[in-house]
């Protein structure tokens, strides 16, 4: 049994070579168990006497098989992964059990010998220490560069491809190198048995090494192990009992599944309060006394060679137009702006320049040679990197591992497979350079989920320097910060653009004004200006197709007349609440009170607890401490669907749309009697009468922020809560969304969470400012919009003494 119970261990830690490091799941790496306990009983029953050598071969030819079938498989991702991969295991168990004359069929093939092995206590001893050697080359495996890709392409395949891998050929690899260690676990098997039988290629049993892998616990290096002692034992006792052990068996398996996510590792760690993966060490190399100064890998360009340059580049889904030859030079050393309303056709340019789009037409040059057609892993390699307008990085990575994965994506030892990727000397001072560069030596060894807002995005950017950029493509890298750390993001770029050319996309104008040498302007995919910052803030055409106001007839958004609704009802009411994540408060002791009709704005710097305050009032976090009542009913306890239906709606930050149903379908699957019609939200953005039969992810930003207000509004709402809904937003849509919620002061409750307090504050009634997790202001926008020192106090960059004493 201890032999069996090591050669499953090794079978399942295989297969977590695929699950918990690659993120890929196969239903049917039973077939390379089953092929090479097959492939090591004919050599030994035919030409090869020797098992030893019948071991290696097994474990070769079992590894080319790999080759053939990954290259097809791993063509589809998912599901259809894990499918194919059961339909090869099951194609492998109809030819060995139906081709009696060589496999000996429902019989199997009986008496393999192993001479190398005179008794058991032999072979026991041999297989627990091919075993053991199996599994501590593994573990040299997924420390090294090429084990860590696989982590990276887990975590984020369209990131890791961004900064120069294959992924595509890096997960072949895995899933060979999960193929050969399956394969051997097979072969051991045969010897142990001495025959082979067509059992553990069915369907039946194509699943146990995965069961065994989660039960244990996917995420943890030594999870395999656990669930081939759990299994195997189990087995062996239930059995014993009755024939249907399956029936005492299964429910085991769904307590841990319900209860212990983690498998039975991740049991034991909760219980010892030490939550963590496994998979690998969580230390990172030491640093170093003096860090070395960043160096640019684009600091030898030609300041004056454009280093990338379009021509007549176009793209176009079908009948819609998204980008027309579009013609742009990119200098060294330039700080080149690119702005526009939503739907101008930003970021798909940049993903043309980038590979992930091809364009319809027109020719990209990078250094004077083309690369229209080369993919994005090559172009990565050229020095072209980009970050992206959603937070892309690594996960479940460290901060140190994050940078180090990029920087080796291009330098010595990226291909390593045993030696250790943190004694690689090169690659540990690149990445404490570029770390210490963004400001972030100090946090290298923090989980990457720990991150504030602020530090991801710094933290992004230093993944889009790790990789020799020349050229450095930045999508909205200032979306959703606060304004201290804007004004940080910003000064970073400004810096960067003196080592490297710099693209840079973003809807803070004022910001893109002051900092950018140069400035493109699209609209509706054309090129409609471009040269200076002062040229560009004044050319009318701009003026008219970003700012939304007429050539030459700049209008200020109307003026809102406040109402005051103290008087009225109160609506909401929610007294000392206290709410956190893991064991920490993010808010300490906050009431909120809101009004019939009543707009209200709830301001704070980044990371203060705004978004978590609206989720304790949607009931999706649970209260701490504190009573929330709405509508004269207590909702502390309620699930977040029961107080949707008594009259709150969210519309979340990222609008959360559901991408493949239509505008219309969006708002139907939400509606609700007694909330708006359809054609009234229509009425309300008029925009999205003309793109109902649209797909949510063809639609610009800002349509899809309409998109999610008119969701809210179609349920009888009372209280509407907007998370962000101008982030991102070009002005001219920040002025339409504007628009229809003045339209609705008066008829609906509102908390509006904004990061810009002009913004907001005339639009509302009241303020609520929250800073350190407890409410700092409260009282009439009027007021605080007025009082410029005071939004500057609670706002602005200051010390923490000085909040205190405000």
């Amino acid at each position: 049994m201890i032999t069996q119970i090591a050669i499953y261990t090794l079978y399942g830690a295989g297969v977590n070579l695929l699950v918990g490091y690659t993120g890929l799941v196969p239903f049917g790496a039973s077939v390379f168990f089953g092929c090479a306990s097959y492939f090591a009983a004919l050599l030994l029953l035919g030409p090869v006497k020797q098992d030893l050598l019948a071991l290696v071969l097994s474990v070769v030819i079992s590894m080319a098989m790999a080759v053939v079938l990954g290259a097809l498989i791993l063509r589809r991702r998912g599901l259809y992964f894990s499918l194919l991969t059961l339909a090869c295991s099951q194609i492998a168990f109809e030819i060995a059990y139906k081709w009696t004359a060589v496999t000996g069929g429902e019989n199997g093939l009986q008496g393999v010998p192993r001479p190398s092995f005179h008794t058991e206590m032999q072979f026991h001893l041999f297989a627990l220490a091919s075993v053991l050697l199996c599994l501590w080359l593994l573990w040299r495996l997924v420390h090294a560069p090429f084990g860590r890709a696989l982590q990276a392409i887990r975590d984020n395949e369209q990131r890791a491809s961004s900064l120069g891998y294959n992924t595509y050929l890096v997960k072949l690899g895995g899933f060979v190198l999960m193929a050969g260690l399956v394969a051997f676990a097979g072969s051991l098997l045969t010897l142990m048995l001495q025959g082979v039988y067509a059992n553990n290629l069915g369907w039946q049993r194509a699943g146990d090494s995965l069961l065994m892998t989660v039960l244990g616990g996917v995420h943890h290096f030594l999870g395999p192990l656990w669930g081939a002692i759990a299994f195997i034992i189990l087995e062996n006792r239930l059995s014993a009992i009755t024939e249907n052990w399956w029936l005492i068996f299964a429910p085991i398996i769904i307590v841990f599944a319900l209860f212990s996510p983690e498998g039975m590792q991740g049991l034991a760690q909760r219980l010892l309060r030490n939550e963590r993966w496994t998979l690998t060490r969580n230390t990172i190399p030491p640093r170093p006394q003096v860090i070395k100064p960043y160096e640019s890998a684009g600091q030898a360009m030609d300041p004056d060679k454009p280093i990338l340059e379009t021509r007549k580049l176009s793209k176009s889904f079908g009948s819609l137009v998204t980008a027309k030859e579009i013609d742009l030079q990119v200098r060294p050393f330039v700080l080149h702006s690119i702005i526009g309303p939503n739907g101008a056709g930003k970021t798909t340019f940049y993903n043309m320049l980038t590979g992930v789009l091809p364009p319809s037409g027109g020719t990209i040059l990078f250094e004077g040679k083309e690369i229209t057609k080369l993919p994005m892993y090559a172009r990565a390699r050229l020095g072209i990197s980009r970050s992206f307008q959603i937070l892309s990085i690594f996960p479940n990575l460290s901060v140190f591992e994050n940078v180090r994965i990029a920087v080796q994506a291009q330098r010595h030892g990226a291909l390593g497979f045993f030696r250790d990727a943190h004694d690689i000397e090169a690659l540990n001072e690149r990445t404490w350079s570029i770390l210490d560069a963004v400001g972030l030596a100090d946090r290298a060894a923090d989980p990457c989920m720990n991150l504030p807002h602020g530090a991801k995005r710094l933290l992004e950017i230093a993944v889009t320097l790790a990789i020799d950029s020349k050229l450095l493509l930045l999508d909205e890298p200032l979306a959703g910060l606060a304004e201290a750390d804007r004004q940080i993001v910003a000064e970073l770029i400004r810096s960067l653009a003196k080592k490297h050319a710099v693209l840079l996309i973003e809807h803070d104008i004022d910001r893109v004004l002051a900092i950018s040498d140069r400035i493109s302007v699209l609209h509706q995919g054309r090129m409609i200006a471009d040269g200076k910052p002062a040229d560009v803030a004044h050319n009318p055409e701009v003026i008219a197709a970003y700012l939304g106001a007429a050539k030459g007839d700049s209008k200020a958004p109307p003026a809102v007349e406040r109402i005051a609704h103290a008087s009225a009802k109160p609506l909401l009411e929610a007294k000392g609440l206290a709410v956190g994540y893991g064991g920490s408060t993010v808010l300490n002791g906050v009431d909120v009170t809101v009004h019939v009709g009543e707009a209200v704005a709830l301001l704070g710097r980044n990371g203060v607890g705004k978004t978590t305050l609206l989720r304790a009032l949607t009931g999706t976090l649970p209260l701490n401490a504190g009573t929330v009542d709405f509508a004269d009913a207590d909702i502390s306890s309620r699930k977040p669907y029961e107080i949707n239906r008594l009259g709150i709606a969210l519309v979340p930050e990222g609008r959360r749309l559901f991408p493949n149903l239509t505008v219309v379908e969006n708002l139907q699957i939400a509606q609700r009697a007694g909330g708006l019609s359809i054609e009234e939200c229509f009425d309300l953005f008029p925009r999205l009468r003309a793109r109902q039969k649209a797909k949510a992810e063809n639609l610009s930003g800002g349509e899809r922020q309409m998109v999610a207000i008119a969701r809210a509004l179609v349920v009888p709402s009372k209280l509407i809560l907007l998370d962000e809904p101008f982030e991102g937003l070009a002005p001219a849509v920040v002025e339409e969304v504007m628009a229809a919620l003045v339209k609705l002061r008066g008829k609906v409750a509102m908390i509006i969470v904004e990061h810009h307090a002009e913004t907001v504050l005339p639009i509302v009634d009241r303020a609520l400012v929250l800073v350190n997790g407890r409410i700092a202001f409260s009282g009439d926008a009027g007021d605080l919009e007025k009082d410029h020192a005071l939004q500057a106090k609670l706002l602005g960059v200051v010390q923490a003494d000085e909040i205190a004493a405000a």
